[in-house]
């Protein structure tokens, strides 16, 4: 990365699974966010142990361009992942370390839109988040998270 071009975004939206949207989060290092259902292992690609589980994230530019691509609205509770993000490439986080506020993560691997989310949304949203699906991370040290919270490459 060149020091001349930084890479930062703001949050914007924080959901938590099954309570729905939140204006902060408690991060816990290898869990995830508390109350989420991944944190109490109950999510439904959940497996003890495996990477990049704890935390994931998706562009706001990602679900406003699948509606204006394809018509398709997805709000971001119902694209389920946990931070919604805006001027930030999430793609190009993975394999590097990042912060939410004063949590920093890793960026494990890229979060593609799965058949799942199609069936519980509708067609044409596992195509339309085809590359932009969002980020699947690791919570290295945890901490709060809120709305507005700067996010930026370590």
């Amino acid at each position: 990365m060149s020091a001349s071009a930084p890479r930062r975004g703001t949050v914007t939206g924080i959901y938590i699974g099954p309570a729905g949207m939140v204006e902060t989060a408690t991060a816990v290092a290898g869990r995830g966010l508390e109350g989420d259902r991944y944190f109490s292992g109950e999510g439904f690609f959940f497996r003890d142990g495996k990477l990049g589980q704890d935390l994931t994230l998706i562009e706001a530019e990602a679900l406003e361009a699948l509606a204006n691509e394809t018509g398709l609205v997805l709000t971001p509770l119902d694209a389920r992942r946990n931070l919604v993000t805006r001027g930030i490439r999430l793609n190009e986080l993975v394999g590097k370390r990042f912060s939410v506020g004063g949590v920093e993560c890793y960026g494990r691997r890229l979060c593609p839109p799965c058949a799942h989310l199609q069936q519980l949304t509708e067609p044409g949203v596992l195509r339309g988040l085809l590359h932009r699906g969002g980020l699947r991370a690791d919570i290295i040290g945890g901490g709060a998270i809120a709305l507005g919270a700067e996010i930026s490459e370590l």
